[in-house]
């Protein structure tokens, strides 16, 4: 007899696991189901280890500028690649180790292996189709695996990966996808960057400051497209300082192979065409979800463009089954699909009042030199809308503890509503912003006004008052610019 639950999660993702954690909590019988790797994409290959390579690229961009601080540094710093992965490697293994403790502590269930749903409260678990990969622990004990599992709902977690061009697409050696850039043998002399969304900002941030040649290129007229035009503008100028080479409203029509290196075929929009050759290429043109082998197509849950559609609360169009995360389409968030997680899990559990998920509320954050983070409408979308909109600006220039930080590159914009006060939108770019970005989606949530923003105290001296600062300047009122 198939062994039941009350919810099993397909995807041990930051959704995945986050969903699994709160439905313990709320006394349901849960289990989830993982093929992989604890912890998905995001703690394994994504958001945390890309992370600890940047910190690695900050200190040395740091130790390059020691002289801008009164400092003297006897010798040259240099970047150790393998030093610098192994660090990476070392801290997606810590957390990966985390969340099989934590589905331990929570007396959640994992099935190890591959889920197929046949029906409506019904699952069959098969062997894993992917090898445990590191930096995979030592599976927690007493494991389930493969068979026929039930329960009253089923939450699809699955997650998303690399998008491929045809003719371009990555092979593992000349042409890389993220998981390539994160453990590169040496570092290469030369690269080229296909794609300027956070993925592909981030690295070719990360591998300018180890000294790569680095060159971008978007399809798009600006870099970070979803970004607003004068935060990836301050962004640009920032990142082509730092050496990088940048293409916009430019294609990769295709590419050529040499046995070490690969050319690319650029073409520019007055549709002239320039070769440009490196050792390696990174494909950073956006992710896909994935929905194959699930079984979805028996059961007549409605896909679009490669993402399972949910509703606010996860909700599919087939009833006891949902979907959260990255297969549940943009924005392919970590933070947002645990968000999306426990929104799921509550309104099954039936508790009250619980809030559909708002992606208008979900903060995104580019972790590149300089960073960039946002939350709400960009001008150009408000104005799209047909709002009646007030704008206000503030530079790091102005702002004495960036001054002294020598983080002096940045602005905050926000946007409001003329006639309601409400803020709908915020943008920066400069030091620390994605650590920032909270305080406007804070106050988003809780429907601020701006007379409640500029009556806030912000502590001195501190990078954050450029914020207090923006709201000032979009009324006229703004004191120390």
């Amino acid at each position: 007899m198939a062994e039941s639950y009350d919810v099993i999660i397909i995807g041990s993702g930051p959704g995945g696991y986050v969903a699994a954690i709160r439905a313990s909590q709320l006394g349901l019988k849960t289990a989830i189901v993982e093929r992989e790797h604890m912890g998905g994409i995001c703690l394994n290959w994504g958001c945390i280890p890309t992370k600890a390579l940047l910190r690695s690229a900050e200190v040395l961009d740091h130790a390059n500028h020691f002289k801008d601080f009164g400092l003297v540094l006897e010798g040259t710093v240099k970047p150790d690649a393998k030093a610098v992965v192994g660090r990476s490697r070392a801290v997606s293994a810590r957390l990966n180790a985390g969340v099989g403790f934590l589905m331990k502590k929570n007396k959640i269930d994992i099935i190890w292996g591959e889920a197929k749903i046949t029906k409506p409260g019904e699952i069959v678990v098969g062997k894993s189709s992917k090898p445990v990969v590191e930096p995979q622990h030592p599976l927690p004990k007493n494991v389930k695996g493969e068979g026929t599992y039930t329960a009253k709902h089923i939450i699809i977690a699955t997650g998303a990966r690399p998008r491929a061009l045809p003719g371009i697409e990555p092979d593992g050696k000349l042409i890389w996808t993220y998981f390539e850039a994160l453990k590169p043998d040496a570092l290469s002399k030369s690269l080229i960057v296909m794609g300027s969304g956070a993925i592909g900002i981030e690295f070719a941030s990360f591998y300018r400051s180890m000294g790569v040649d680095v060159t971008v290129v978007e399809v798009m007229p600006t870099i970070m497209p979803v970004e607003d035009v004068e935060v990836t503008a301050i962004a640009r100028k920032q990142l082509e300082k730092r050496g990088l080479k940048i293409f916009t409203s430019a294609k990769v029509t295709k590419v050529e192979k040499a046995a070490n290196s690969i050319t690319a075929h650029v073409e520019t929009a007055d549709g002239k065409v320039q070769q440009i050759t490196a050792d390696r290429m990174i494909s950073a043109v956006g992710v896909q979800g994935n929905i194959e082998n699930l079984g979805l197509e028996a059961l007549g849950i409605k896909t679009d463009r490669g993402c399972v559609v949910a509703d606010g609360y996860g909700k599919t169009n087939v009833a006891g089954i949902y979907a959260i995360g990255d297969v549940a389409g943009p924005p392919m968030l970590a933070h947002k699909a645990e968000h999306e997680g426990v929104v799921c899990v509550e309104k099954i559990a039936g508790l009250p009042n619980v809030h559909p998920t708002d992606k208008g509320k979900v903060p995104g954050c580019t972790y590149c030199n300089p960073q960039v983070a946002s939350v709400g409408l960009t001008e150009a979308k408000a104005k799209e809308q047909g709002r009646d909109i007030r704008v206000g600006r503030f530079s790091f220039a102005a702002n004495g503890k960036a001054i002294a930080l020598g983080e002096d590159q940045g602005m905050v914009k926000v946007i409001f509503d003329k006639k309601t006060g409400e803020l709908l939108g915020a943008h920066m770019v400069g030091a620390e912003v994605t650590e920032l970005i909270q305080g406007f989606v804070v106050a988003m949530n809780l429907e601020t006004t701006e007379e409640e923003l500029m009556h806030t105290i912000f502590p001195h001296p501190t990078v954050s008052e450029t914020m207090k600062e923006a709201v000032l300047d979009a009324y006229g009122r703004v004191l120390n610019a």
